[in-house]
């Protein structure tokens, strides 16, 4: 058993992450496997984060990553007092946040080896933070250790990718990811369409796989582009989509954001209506950083539902080619050949790639419901 099991189809990664250990753990070992910052990179659903944290955990591990101990344990859920985990919540990490990051990744180990730093969402990291990074990177401590995590190496400064070792995570199967669901209990039939409707994404995958409404949704997603016919329908389309995703944040950060203020006024000493001095402010700030999650989850949700549309289009483009056997959505059926047929394969390729520049768009922070009406027009 080892900690790296839980990476599914990532052979090549783990290797090196093991060398990597190997040389970390020998003190004569002069080899260049280990370095002192990394850099994760993968698209959504690889495991780039989960990369990051299982070798966080192997390196605080007295055993080298066994998975079951209570460093092990502790590690992977982001509690252990010598791994920092920084997970954003918001659109971005500001300058503050990593000056204090830097301060405490200064620190002497307390009962490991080293001291760890994940950061999930380097690419998040604003200008100003992101140099502050990377004179900590530059003059390292002899026993800190950096684990960035970003979608791909353009997403950093190019003098942070400059100092830091990349390992490109790639895609799962889908029979890697069906087999891993199969294993926790799904039927063949749902864990076969799960996997191939995440497109590889195995959190996406296990919520599609368990969850009867999260699949209903995606259905009706999926049948929004068919139902343009004018510009009037094209913006009510883009409408559906935008309010179907807020809808799915608010429902999400509300339950979230509930939590997390009765669990700040307890630890600040709330007086019945009250909380002590400071704590009033306190709030405030986590209500603010709460409603940037927010904005962000309406983003990424859209995202998601793009991504979910691509597939129709992708299948629309296999059909014209003549290769139907592999499509991801087999319901449709009618639907993907009504569309292969109506129109040519380069016109397919075409709304393929209005999708993604709509994608690229969302993530320059347009304006949700301009972005998506300007696909809809296009898509018509």
């Amino acid at each position: 058993m080892s900690i790296f099991d839980s990476l599914i189809d990532q052979g090549e990664t783990v290797a090196i992450l093991q060398r990597a250990l190997t040389a970390a753990r020998d003190s004569t070992d002069e080899s260049q496997d280990m370095t002192h910052a990394w850099l994760f990179t993968g698209p959504p659903g690889s495991g780039r984060s989960n990369a990051a944290m299982a070798f966080a955990a192997s390196l605080i591990c007295r055993q080298g990553g066994c998975g079951s101990c209570l460093d092990c344990r502790t590690a992977l859920s982001g509690s252990h007092a010598d791994i920092e985990l920084i997970q954003t919540q918001g659109l971005s990490i500001k300058i503050d946040e990593i000056r204090e990051l830097i301060t405490r990744a200064s620190w002497t180990p307390s009962v490991a080896t080293y001291r760890v730093v994940v950061m999930e969402d380097a690419d998040r990291l604003t200008e100003s933070a992101a140099n502050a990074l990377l004179k900590a990177i530059e003059e390292p401590s002899t026993r800190t250790i950096w684990l960035l995590c970003a979608p791909t190496v353009t997403d950093v400064l190019p003098t942070i990718r400059s100092r830091t070792r990349n390992l490109t995570l790639r895609t799962p199967s889908a029979k890697a990811v069906s087999a891993l669901l199969q294993g926790e209990g799904i039927s063949v039939n749902l864990a076969t369409f799960a996997a191939a409707a995440s497109q590889g994404h195995i959190g996406r995958a296990r919520y599609l796989a368990r969850d009867q409404v999260a699949r209903d949704i995606r259905g009706d997603i999926l049948k929004l582009p068919t139902t343009v016919v004018d510009v009037a329908s094209a913006f009510a389309a883009a409408a559906k989509l935008v309010d179907a995703a807020k809808s799915q944040a608010e429902s999400d950060a509300e339950r979230k954001n509930d939590a997390e203020i009765a669990s700040f006024k307890e630890a600040w000493g709330q007086q019945g209506s009250k909380v002590v001095a400071g704590g009033a402010k306190a709030i405030k700030e986590l209500e603010k950083e709460q409603k940037s999650r927010q904005t962000r989850m309406v983003r990424d949700y859209l995202d998601r539902a793009l991504l979910d549309i691509a597939t129709l289009y992708r299948d629309v483009l296999l059909t014209q080619a003549g290769g139907s056997d592999e499509l991801i959505n087999t319901d449709l059926g009618d639907v993907i050949n009504h569309l292969a047929q109506s129109t040519t394969a380069e016109k397919t390729l075409a709304k393929l790639e209005i999708i993604m520049k709509t994608r690229a768009n969302l993530l320059l922070n347009a304006a949700p419901l301009l972005v998506i009406e300007a696909m809809m027009v296009q898509l018509r």
